[in-house]
């Protein structure tokens, strides 16, 4: 009986059902235990062991090494993770993904699911019902898990028996026969198909599907395996094409580590699958190159062996290997433009709250770090380099009296009110569009809340700049001394707030800069008698005294709302819930 259209179509069916069922059950799986998951990684350290155990038990639990692919990628793209703690990550999900051949041969083969696949899903169905979200995910996990079984069957009922099509048995025939030139090619087949179904789960269960019902043999059934290893690689990279140059060199370094484990065994292919033979012997299964029941055992035991021996000989090299992809795909800094554009906002960064959280931080921590210090740098007729070198205030206040010509609302134009702009609608989006903790929606809150006070910062400024031209030049010996203070000020409260972001002890200067708003608060009254005296002298007129009171507001207003960005955008967690004022009062963060 040939193979007709209708029976391709019965066949590509069968194969999205069970798609289908692997989607549900693993997005179901994500909707539940992602967040945790996702938090895990955010939080792993450099430990080669700790990164291979966590991609591991993700992908075992989500049975989707493709979505753990495309979650570390997203996680590089958004600096949570470092190049070789994501290469680490990816060889424990290589090892994780042979759990779903396992899942396969011991649950499709040796255990008739599909008599009992429709009330699971039925059982399932009344879950999805309910009005929990747990409780609908949950349901959603068994549905799929049932699809995925249905599917399976079907799968097995679609495919013909091969003796009872001789021309595809000799098709076949004729192409085991083609030495170790069927097994490139059969490798091909397997990269080929995982491409086009975007799933390595999928190509697994039609290689076992196959190998069962007697279609190809053990060692072109293998051949399959090393192809869908090569294949699962294309998703993350076709994700990394949109991601910045992390992400590209996440996904190169998974493809780079999967062509090598296919190259090195290829070199000990047939000693390989025998090895696995007498493996498979041993666990009760039988010899694959004898009975073809056998096979979906060998070939799972195949899958998860030469994972393994793949990790436990990279294992060693992955500094070399991620010194390598960073020569291939080296840092990439962009044009500096008219108007500042976002460094690292993107719609990737979106899909998980870790990664809009870590996009939001260091786009906030860029603008500070290269627009929101030089400008009030410059607005003092300071440059930056003399803030942040050795010399005492007071002699770079002395040498630096040219006057920068600061045009401060054009700075503020170019490099900061679109990017504050971007990054308030993207952490409104976060928290409209992802399931954010509590803690979570809290951390966006203070992030938005230090971008504001970074714009508070430029508009007192503004003002001040306007004042320190007018009086830098001397004419009035008096004032310049006064904003020369303001300005020897704010150098003193720059280079504290420059070690809190730096140096690694954050404790003494956390004091610091506790000390210097207390300084500043209590520095009123002080230089509101200065001023009264200086009014008395006939030093200065009543005018220009005004103009010092404002001043001295603003420059109060500037070290206060700096010490909360600090505090904001590079604290400790435990201190940014309540900052201190320096009237003694905790200030208020908004939750949302």
């Amino acid at each position: 009986m040939p193979f007709g259209f209708a029976d391709i179509l019965q066949l590509t069916g069968a194969l999205g059902l069970f798609l289908f069922g692997m989607k549900v059950m693993s997005d179901a799986l994500l909707e539940l235990a992602g967040n945790r998951m996702r938090s895990v990684l955010a939080g792993m350290t450099s430990n080669r062991l700790k990164g291979i155990t966590t991609g591991f038990l993700i992908t075992s639990v989500i049975q989707s090494s493709s979505a753990t692919t495309l979650m570390v990628v997203s996680f590089a793209n958004a600096s949570l993770l470092s190049l070789p703690q994501a290469i680490s990550v990816i060889m424990g999900a290589n090892i994780g993904t042979t759990l779903t051949a396992w899942l396969i041969t011991l649950l499709g083969f040796k255990v008739s699911m599909s008599a009992i696949a429709l009330p699971v899903i039925g059982l399932g169905f009344g879950f999805v019902l309910s009005k929990n979200r747990k409780w609908r995910e949950i349901g959603s996990f068994i549905v799929g898990f049932g699809l995925l079984f249905v599917g399976l069957d079907f799968l097995r009922e679609a495919l013909p028996n091969i003796e009872s099509a001789p021309g595809l048995m000799q098709f076949l025939q004729d192409y085991r026969q083609g030495g170790f030139g069927s097994v490139l090619l059969f490798l091909l087949l397997g990269t080929l198909l995982t491409v086009l179904l975007q799933s390595s789960s999928a190509t697994m269960a039609l290689t076992l599907v196959m190998t069962a019902e007697g279609w190809i043999p053990y060692e072109l059934a293998a051949a399959l395996v090393l192809g869908e290893n090569v294949g699962t690689t294309i998703t993350a990279n076709l994700a990394a094409l949109i991601g910045n140059y992390r992400a590209r060199q996440t996904a190169l370094a998974h493809l780079m580590f999967n062509l090598f484990g296919v190259v090195w065994m290829l070199v000990v292919f047939r000693p390989f699958l025998a090895g696995v033979a007498w493996g498979s012997q041993h666990l009760g299964a039988g010899s694959p190159y004898l009975v073809a029941a056998a096979i979906p055992v060998a070939i799972s035991l195949f899958h998860t062996a030469f994972n393994c021996c793949n990790t436990l000989l990279l294992v060693w090299f992955v500094n070399p290997l991620a010194r390598l992809i960073s020569r291939i795909i080296p840092e990439r800094i962009g044009p500096r433009l008219a108007i500042e554009e976002p460094k690292f906002l993107n719609e990737q960064a979106l899909n998980y709250p870790q990664t809009a959280i870590a996009s939001l931080e260091q786009e906030s921590r860029y603008l500070y770090e290269h627009a929101i210090f030089e400008i009030v740098a410059h607005a003092l007729h300071l440059h930056r380099a003399d803030i942040l070198s050795e010399q005492k205030a007071g002699s770079v206040v002395s040498k630096s009296r040219e006057d920068l010509k600061t045009d401060v609302r054009a700075l503020y134009l170019s490099k900061v009110k679109r990017i504050y702009s971007l990054i308030i609608a993207y952490a409104t989006r976060a928290q409209s569009n992802l399931h954010l903790s509590e803690a979570q929606h809290r951390r966006v809150a203070e992030i938005k809340l230090a971008n504001r006070k970074m714009v508070e910062v430029i508009r007192d400024a503004t003002d001040l700049n306007r004042n320190i031209s007018l009086y830098l030049d001397g004419e009035y010996p008096a004032m310049a001394r006064e904003y020369d203070k303001f300005r020897k000020k704010m150098i003193k409260v720059l280079r504290v707030l420059q070690a809190f972001r730096t140096e690694k002890d954050t404790d003494r200067n956390y004091e610091k800069m506790q000390e210097l708003a207390q300084e500043a608060h209590s520095e009123l009254e002080a230089g509101n008698r200065a001023m009264d005296s200086l009014i008395r002298k006939e030093e200065i007129t009543p005018e220009m005294a005004s103009s010092l009171f404002n001043d001295s507001d603003n420059l109060n207003d500037m070290v206060q709302n700096l010490i909360v960005v600090a505090e904001l955008l590079y604290g400790r967690k435990d201190r940014i819930e309540t900052p201190a004022q320096p009237n003694g009062t905790q200030s208020q963060i908004p939750k949302t």
